[in-house]
């Protein structure tokens, strides 16, 4: 069996000579019909080596009928096509940087529809660093210092590899979503955060020679929290750290849960609720009602709402009503956090010596 640094090797190596590694990003799926727009429109087959034929056209309409692919009407052969933006359509196997349209989203790269399930999904086939670009304006404030922002990079970076390695053999890589990584396409992308990006590329932090799961967060609170505690994934690089991100207003959040919203969490009555066990961080580990329901802290977030309950580091306390949460912190804290390492920035520190602090035990490398 392969290590992962050596099958992550192998997925780069016929990308070597061109020196591009790419993503395959799935952008959302569609029900029967969609437009795709770019200038100088082209099409080909979703393999890397696709030869792409003009259209002589901007824009053209990609139809599901039944269980074949329809362009402008006209059949297309298999279940899937891919679209190129660009007069030259780009190098064999080297996505253009002409940007193309699909849907409400505006991307780099080019763009795949096939059939999937009873609808069409899409997925952007984009160069790892035009990614990346978008995903730091998507994920951190521009705003936010470079060394900051190039910490971002390198996670990110190290993040998206180490997917595309669980990933392989599968249509997509990742998804565009919270649930991954936050991808808005080519509106999301910013003069800081492809300075970020270029100053960092092919960088990525590796744990005994392998990609890390380069998890990240908004804000801690004041100290992150283990992989086990906060994700169920015991890594020896995810470890409680102290965080200046405590300090800052931004790390500070309170919210008031009526009754009957926590009645429908919990699936009874919130009568009695309280706190039972907490995390070596204070995060808060699980609560129980007098009436017997019990529920593990992550799985009261979700019910409730991550915009609502933005962490697990939180007291609560009865009003008439309903339940006052006060909370620090903003995410699941684990890794990088990212008001903290703005404020390590701030401080004079260099994205390399804010990543090893995140990510203790690790290496940055460069692996390409």
């Amino acid at each position: 069996m392969l290590r992962p640094v050596a099958l992550l090797l192998l997925l780069l190596a016929p990308l070597r000579a061109l020196a591009v590694e790419t993503m395959r990003i799935a952008m959302g799926d569609v029900q029967n019909e969609v437009r795709v727009s770019g200038k100088g429109l082209s099409f080909g087959s979703d393999t890397e080596d696709a030869r792409f034929s003009p259209l002589d056209q901007d824009s053209v309409v990609v139809r599901r009928r039944g269980s074949r692919l329809e362009l402008n009407g006209a059949p297309v052969i298999g279940n899937a096509v891919r679209f190129r933006a660009g007069l030259d359509a780009g190098a064999a196997g080297v996505p253009s940087s002409s940007p193309l349209r699909a849907g409400d989203m505006e991307v780099r790269g080019d763009v795949v529809v096939r059939l999937y399930k009873d609808a069409l999904q899409l997925i952007n086939v984009i160069p790892l660093e035009d990614y990346l670009a978008a995903v730091l304006g998507s994920e951190m404030p521009v705003s936010f210092p470079l060394e900051a922002l190039k910490a971002q990079a390198v996670a990110a970076r190290t993040y998206a590899l180490q997917k595309k390695l669980e990933a392989y053999g599968s249509p997509f890589h990742m998804g565009s979503s919270v649930l991954h990584q936050v991808y808005g396409g080519l509106n999301r992308e910013d003069a800081r955060t492809r300075s970020a990006v270029e100053a960092t590329r092919g960088e990525v932090l590796t744990y005994e020679l392998a990609p890390i799961e380069a998890y990240f967060h908004a804000s801690c609170g004041g100290r992150t929290e283990t992989g086990q505690n906060a994700l169920g994934r015991a890594l020896p690089y995810l470890q409680a750290v102290d965080c200046p991100c405590g300090r800052l207003p931004a790390s500070r959040w309170s919210a008031t849960v009526s009754d009957s919203e926590l009645h429908s969490a919990l699936g009874q009555s919130p009568h009695g609720f309280r706190v039972t066990s907490r995390t070596s961080t204070h995060r808060v580990n699980r609560v129980v009602t007098s009436g017997g329901a019990s529920l593990d802290g992550a799985t009261l977030r979700r019910k409730l709402g991550y915009t609502k309950l933005k962490s697990l580091g939180f007291d609560v306390e009865r009003t008439s009503g309903g339940w006052h949460f006060n909370g620090r912190g903003y995410g699941h804290g684990a890794g990088l956090c990212q008001w903290g390492a703005k404020a390590l920035a701030d401080e004079g520190l260099s994205y390399r010596d804010i990543l090893l602090h995140y990510y203790p035990g690790t290496e940055l490398q460069q692996l390409y």
